[in-house]
């Protein structure tokens, strides 16, 4: 029945699927140390203003009339809603540090002037900002210690659910997933912003379902099946969870990919982290997870139900 049961044989490749993640996990490292990321404004010293158009706003021709006027290096993005827009401008290292809040106010009135004088709507500005480095470096140190602490928080729940092998599986698949993404991100220099830290929180979460839902079935063939190796076991579980992985996967990658072409610039970093690790997370619930625990030399009676003290005598009539 069990081989029977077997259709993709997933862990026949499993030395070959590690070796490709540990290259992976290098390329990604020795990016990260030589390039470090492409952050964003969010991450960076600079000044954000804020516009509200009484009508529907055209970015590229927004972007379009900054250019034109100056303003080569600006980004805009939408927020809220599409009469909203977010213009993000580096920091004029030749304004002293004590009066860059009061230029930011100042830049913020030049930009909505000249908009409006291109443009057949009402502006207004809600606000121009100035964006310090340090602010930047403390969400940075923020977001790094929320996620080692997410990955710590999520060993213990997987060691007290199911048992200390599957907790080691599921934190290095997680680990593996975050350093693969920003990897992606460091390689081709893709802006990393506050909604890409968002995504790679929500990564945490979508990967560790994935990654549950094999254990759990995982963990039930063990206690079910009399015959078979740890390895054919794994196999039989990965295949019967295969279809409801595939599906899960491909409606949230189809999500994904409509954010990402009609979403917006605002939401394109949210929408590649995501769609990254999704891939990635699907990719890891199946070689990663499963072929940690298999090196560990998971076993029948690691997750047998303990028999109850004097459980014999109970069924003695």
């Amino acid at each position: 029945m069990l081989l029977t049961e077997k259709q993709i044989d997933f862990m026949g490749v499993r030395k070959i699927a590690g070796i490709g993640s540990i290259v992976l996990i290098i390329v990604s490292i020795v990016s990260l140390a030589l390039n470090s990321l492409e952050f964003g404004l969010d991450f960076t010293s600079g000044t954000s203003v804020r516009l509200s158009y009484s009508e529907a706003v055209v970015v590229q021709d927004v972007n379009q009339t900054l250019r034109d006027n100056g303003y080569e290096d600006a980004v805009v993005v939408t927020f809220g809603s599409d009469r909203d827009i977010r213009i993000l401008l580096p920091v004029d290292e030749t304004v002293a540090i004590g009066e860059q809040a009061a230029q930011a106010v100042i830049v913020g009135e030049s930009i909505a002037e000249l908009l409006q004088s291109s443009s057949g709507s009402e502006i207004s500005l809600l606000g121009s900002d100035y964006v310090s480095a340090k602010v930047g470096g403390e969400l940075v140190e923020s977001g790094g210690i929320g996620m080692l602490v997410a990955l710590a928080i999520i060993m213990v729940y997987i060691a007290m659910r199911f048992q200390f092998k599957f907790s080691v599986g599921a934190v290095v698949a997680l680990a593996h997933d975050l350093i693969i993404t920003l990897g992606i991100f460091s390689l081709f220099r893709i802006e990393f912003n506050l909604n890409t830290l968002a995504a790679l929180l929500a990564i945490i979460g979508y990967s560790l379902n994935d990654t549950i839902v094999v254990s759990d079935r995982i963990r039930e063939n063990f206690r079910r099946l009399r015959k078979g190796t740890p390895l054919e076991m794994v196999n039989t579980s990965l295949n019967q969870t295969l279809s409801r992985t595939l599906i899960t996967s491909l409606t949230t990658l189809l999500v994904l990919f409509s954010i990402l072409f009609i979403g917006g610039e605002s939401t394109q970093g949210f929408a590649v982290a995501l769609i990254i690790g999704v891939v990635i997370g699907t990719y890891s619930s199946i070689y990663i997870a499963s072929n940690v625990i298999l090196y560990m030399n998971v076993t029948r009676e690691d997750l047998m139900l303990p028999v109850k003290e004097g459980a014999e005598l109970d069924d003695i009539p």
